[in-house]
């Protein structure tokens, strides 16, 4: 069996876990009980042991795929010999409270409905706990089948028969007729129903289950530029959000690979505070300041936990876990190792002060609510800075390799700096060591331009006193350390298109050798920050033809993975959040500059009949 295309994979989500679906039917990714919980299906990553819950129509997949308007929910269209039938996938969800208004049921819902019979239905459940260690032992109940070690139990009212730890049914369904299928990733709900929040009848789960997504769509005015992608991304941001913390994951998956068959594989279920200031503003802007709130408030908690220097990056729950290799597991397309955990944890980035302070004052001069509490635990961090700030560190891009004064990771010091100095001023507060961090941002921005630029490229460059290209410093006029006009910014936007494009609208994050076999894709993010740069920069016009190149590259449901081939093969781990978060970021700066047009191509390329 071959793999399908990462970008082909449809993204399930209720905020608590996330399932994927493959362009073939097939819910190929579920972890249990949460984001980061062991697979259950990992077909994802091996053909054989991964595990799947299959569902074809006169033995063929579907034809047709998109999401229903402003929701997570899955359609896909089948067409059989004598018949068809619709497919709606999706994790339940329902309403909850102003805090939280979106509420996890923990079932994953499979409702088939036949316009057009008959048709003959084939499901198959074959879960496999440990990432694909194990099968699954499945216990009968009445109409209802669990399998403890699994963590899962299906009710569908189908003639399933087990049969090696599958389940596996085939019927004919006549025209006219619907069938719920269940998979629950909890307890079964005491009162024998099978259904979540107490609802009785599953044709109504996903009534429910759209008006919950669409009612939060809703809380969002936009209608500027790139509206339509602008919205969906919204979505896909929220449904990575850990609907207990309010994290957001990078991604849902692990072990994606950024270059097929190499072994650049990581664990991105976790959340990277690289990712703070550009969420909280993205999400204020499109009107969602409850989430806003709630994000910060998980920064702020990680930020009073950890006494001496922020890890770059976070479990979901607020804890990590070691590195580790999944030998039994084959890869993506045969991509080894398979990895669970993450060690870059355990890396020095200074750069992730910068990130939490920009989005510390953004969320200030945005509700005025910062606490004094809140304060006294940022402050101790712009303290930390700087006493810091001539110290070499890993950089935002986790080399595995030597410390380093990488430029990036300066630029975000003097924004720690900065902001602190900001945040002090709008809060009064008259005991900060206000002239001592001026002092150290002022030294630390004279050195930068002269160590860090390099005045034959005309060009920012990766680390002190090197040649190296670093795309991350395209967000240099972004956070405001020099003009997006100064012809040292407008000198690095030319460097950097020139030495590392692979294609007319993708640029790679570096070129360094960073000790790894391989060489990895274009990176999307910095392709849509080049954007934002060069709207920045009055560039309008060059802004805009790159950003339409970058909306027709979207996967056929409009996601996007972490990286891009050449040839538009995506790459990485996939739906990938600031992926999704850069194109908001572009998208807004492409309005704010007066790009006012409507933009078609990114509809076009999502719409209904577009699987590939």
């Amino acid at each position: 069996m071959t793999f399908p295309p990462i970008d082909g994979y449809a993204f399930l989500s209720d905020t608590h876990t996330a399932a994927l679906v493959a362009p073939d039917g097939a819910v190929e990714w579920l972890c249990v009980p949460r984001f980061d919980g062991d697979a259950v299906f990992a077909r994802l990553l091996d053909r054989d042991a991964g595990g799947a819950f299959s569902l074809t129509v006169d033995g063929a997949g579907p034809v047709g795929r998109r999401y229903l308007p402003d929701t997570l929910v899955l359609e896909s269209r089948y067409e059989g010999r004598a018949g068809d039938a619709v497919v709606r996938d999706f994790l339940a969800v329902t309403p909850g409270d102003p805090e939280q208004p979106i509420r996890a049921g923990k079932l994953l819902v499979r409702q088939v409905s036949v316009a057009r019979g008959p048709v003959r239905l084939a499901v198959r459940v074959t879960p496999r706990p440990g990432y694909g260690a194990r099968p699954a032992t499945w216990e009968r109940s009445g109409d209802r089948w669990r399998a403890a070690d699994a963590e899962l139990w299906l009710d569908g009212g189908l003639p399933l028969t087990a049969d090696g730890g599958d389940l596996h049914a085939e019927v004919d369904l006549p025209a006219g007729r619907t069938v719920t299928l269940l998979l629950g990733y909890d307890h079964p709900p005491a009162d024998g129903t099978g259904q979540p929040g107490g609802a009785a009848d599953p044709a109504r789960l996903v009534e429910r289950t759209c008006a919950t997504w669409r009612a939060w769509a809703a809380r969002s005015d936009y209608a500027g530029f790139a509206a339509e992608a602008v919205r969906h991304s919204a979505l896909v941001l929220r449904g990575l959000s850990f609907d207990e913390t309010g994290a957001l994951l990078a991604a849902p998956t692990t072990s994606l690979p950024e270059e097929i068959g190499g072994s650049r594989n990581w664990d991105y279920r976790y959340t990277w505070h690289r990712d703070a200031a550009l969420l909280l503003l993205s999400l204020f802007r499109l009107g969602h300041a409850e989430e806003g709130r709630r994000y910060l408030r998980f920064l702020l908690d990680i930020c009073a936990g950890q006494q001496k220097l922020l890890t770059p990056l976070i479990g979901i729950g607020g804890g990590t876990d070691e590195e580790r290799e999944v030998d039994h597991l084959s890869g993506y397309a045969g991509s080894r190792p398979v990895r669970v955990g993450n060690e870059a944890v355990d890396q020095v980035q200074f750069d992730t002060y910068g990130h939490i302070l920009d989005a510390a004052l953004a969320y200030q001069q945005l509700t005025g609510e910062l606490t004094g509490e809140q304060w006294g635990l940022l402050r101790r961090h712009v303290d930390t800075m700087a006493e810091r700030w001539r110290e070499p560190d890993h950089g935002i891009w986790e080399i595995r390799g030597p410390l380093r004064h990488h430029v990036n990771s300066k630029v975000m010091i003097w924004v720690c700096l900065d902001r602190g100095i900001r945040l002090a001023g709008l809060l009064g507060d008259d005991t900060a060591p206000v002239e001592r961090w001026r002092r150290a941002r002022d030294e630390l921005h004279a050195e930068v331009l002269d160590r860090g630029y390099d005045r034959e490229l005309n060009s920012f460059v990766m680390w002190y006193d090197s040649t190296e290209p670093d795309a991350s410093l395209l967000r240099i006029p972004l956070v405001g350390f020099l003009p997006a006009d100064d012809p040292r910014v407008l000198g690095t936007i030319d460097h950097h298109r020139r030495e590392l494009a692979i294609a007319p609208a993708l640029v790679r994050r570096y070129v360094a050798d960073d000790g790894l076999p391989g060489e990895e894709g274009a990176f999307l993010l910095c392709s849509f920050e080049l954007v934002s740069a060069l709207t920045l920069a009055g560039r309008r016009d060059e802004a805009r033809d790159l950003f339409d190149r970058l909306m027709a590259l979207a996967g056929p449901l409009g996601l996007y993975s972490e990286q891009m081939a050449a040839d538009g093969t995506a790459l990485g781990n996939h739906p990938q959040a600031f992926t999704h978060l850069a194109l908001i970021e572009a998208a807004l700066n492409l309005d704010a500059a007066g790009d006012r047009e409507a933009l078609h191509v990114w509809a076009e390329r999502t719409g209904p009949s577009s699987p590939r």
